[in-house]
């Protein structure tokens, strides 16, 4: 039975689906469907930054995913948080605001045969929707504005971005010591060139966690044209044959409180489940390598080798370091004077560890001096535990995370059963190349210069994980798989190409090959993961996405 029918149905109410609901609806004669498997945002610890520890593993905003046990991590298995609510990832992430490098989008104007992809022309897509704090008072240096950023920077959209409202002594002397081991000072991470040290911006307001269904579903509650249903967990998409032959989707099918329901589609239905769950409906509705799919007795509609290959994610080494005299989270929070202390602060100024996003100081080095580009970042804490949900440890601590930007590791995220209510197999294959495997070596042995640089002097600061004794490249690359984690950065898994690549899933429009009707908008399409946090890329994905959509449906009815 059909319920209803709409011009387009977008699966996945995330940080694509938000904003792509919002600008696909600004057209009244458009009737959009919004479908979200979560429920809504309305868990105060979403809003409340630190709440990132309380919803990250909490079934209430999480998929609760864990990658298949890694030989690159020692056999073990990782925690893969997804967000399972009303903004997706943008409701648990890190809140940083990061735009890559200017290479990765060239790159993929490189690999699409597209420009549209390239650097110059996705500068804009990012500013569309940003409101930076840099451009509040616009870019006339006599109001206050700051007209060396105005190129770079928008103002007046719905995705906000400020200053983190915290600082720590022992950050400041991190990146101190940084400068000293030869890393530049950065005041903008967001100018096609990220190298150097200094505070991530991040998306909140006044204190609050910015998501996107803020940002972009709010503004658009009103419209009548615009239908949001959550807790509606998709079972599959609906094709019909063309006269051609050619598969056209036309809808999808959901199940919500037990019932199950069809929703037709008469322009297009669109993918933003994200690159976990993207590819799994794919698969479920016949879409993908044939013999996985004939495995679990799932009638393929195409055979499309690319769906759910191609997973890269940024593999993070949490190196920490005790110290002594240093005011750390670890000290703060381990007492019921200093967890009140922290509580009156963040109710009273919204300021202090409650507004801190996961990681608050960064930087991107090279983990050699020969790369052309800046192949490592760094997210530096104030604070030491095993893992994000874990108790803080008990002596003053510094973490030094650092991941390889450009992995050249690739896994993949594939059906293990014809249930649908089962959880894909992710399978990241961290580790796997000797080139990744180099530079994580590389990259612990410069954590240690900059941990012995002057500026952390006084602080004395010991190294605890992986720990000092360790020194030849084989004990760093075990200790490495031994403590190395995910920062949440899944992509690639329907990545855009050229027709003749058969590992391509999209065209450069980000239209499904070989299948009418069907759209991905999210990280899932990137040919290669971003050099930097993954989040405000998929926002401009989508923002060039929800052009495109206009554009052809204009062309289709010219044709």
């Amino acid at each position: 039975m059909i319920e209803d029918s709409f011009d387009y149905i977008i699966i996945g109410a995330g940080t694509a689906g938000c904003l792509l609901a919002n600008r696909i609806s600004r057209d009244p004669s458009k009737r959009v469907l919004l479908l979200e498997a979560g429920r809504k945002d309305n868990y105060p610890w979403i809003h409340i930054p630190v709440g990132y520890l309380y919803c990250i593993g909490n079934p209430r905003t999480d998929w609760l995913y864990n990658t298949e046990a890694d030989p690159g991590l020692n056999g073990r298995s990782l925690r893969y948080p997804r967000g399972k609510t009303l903004g997706g990832c943008s409701s648990i992430n890190g809140m940083i605001y990061m735009l890559g490098q200017a290479r990765d989008y060239d790159t993929w104007a490189m690999a699409t045969g597209d420009d549209a992809w390239s650097w110059d022309n996705v500068v804009p897509d990012f500013k569309a929707h940003e409101d930076h704090y840099r451009m509040d008072f616009g870019a006339d240096p006599a109001t206050g504005g700051n007209s060396r950023f105005s190129d770079m920077h928008g103002h007046g959209g719905e995705w906000r971005i400020e200053k983190q409202r915290l600082k720590w002594d022992i950050l400041e002397a991190f990146a101190e010591a940084a400068v000293q081991a030869g890393v530049p000072r950065s005041d903008d991470f967001n100018s096609g060139d990220n190298e150097g040290v200094g505070y991530f911006e991040v998306n909140q307001r006044s204190g609050w966690r910015w998501n996107a269904s803020k940002a972009f579903l709010r503004p658009a509650r009103g419209r009548k044209n615009l239908q949001i249903v959550t807790e509606a967990h998709v079972y599959g998409l609906i094709f019909e044959r063309a006269a051609s032959g050619r598969p056209v989707c036309r809808g999808v099918k959901i199940v919500r409180d037990g019932r199950a329901t069809k929703f037709k589609a008469r322009s297009e239905v669109i993918l933003s489940a994200g690159a976990i769950n993207t590819p799994k409906i794919m698969q479920f509705s016949g879409l993908g390598p044939a013999a996985l799919l004939q495995e679990h007795g799932i009638h393929v509609l195409r055979d499309m080798a690319g769906v759910g290959e191609n997973l890269q994610d940024h593999l993070q080494i949490r190196t920490v370091y005790k110290v002594d005299g240093a005011r750390t989270l670890n000290t703060m929070a381990n007492s019921l004077v200093g967890k009140a202390m922290i509580g009156l602060e963040y109710a009273l100024k919204r300021t202090g560890p409650m507004s801190m996003s996961p990681s608050q100081l960064g930087a991107f080095t090279k983990s050699d001096p020969s790369r052309p580009h800046a192949n490592l970042q760094y997210h530096v804490q104030p604070l030491s535990l095993d893992a994000f949900g874990e108790p803080l440890h008990n002596f003053p601590a510094l973490t030094a995370s650092v991941c390889n930007l450009n992995p050249t590791s690739r896994g993949s995220v594939r059906v293990r059963s014809s249930r649908m209510e089962d959880a894909p197999a992710i399978t990241p294959n961290y580790l796997s190349t000797d080139e990744d495997r180099s530079v994580a070596v590389a990259s612990l042995r410069q954590v240690r210069q900059i941990a012995s640089q002057p500026a952390l002097a006084r602080y004395r600061p010991q190294e605890w994980k992986p720990g000092p004794q360790f020194e030849k490249d084989a004990e760093l690359l075990k200790l490495a798989g031994d403590i190395a984690s995910t920062i949440f950065h899944p992509a690639g898994t329907a990545k855009m190409g050229v027709a003749s690549d058969n590992t391509a899933v999209v065209d450069s429009r980000l239209r499904v090959f070989g299948v009418d009707g069907l759209r991905v908008v999210d990280a899932s399409v990137m040919p290669t993961i971003v050099s930097g946090n993954t989040n405000s890329p998929t926002l401009m994905i989508a923002e060039k996405a929800a052009r495109f959509i206009v554009e052809d449906a204009r062309a289709a009815r010219r044709a």
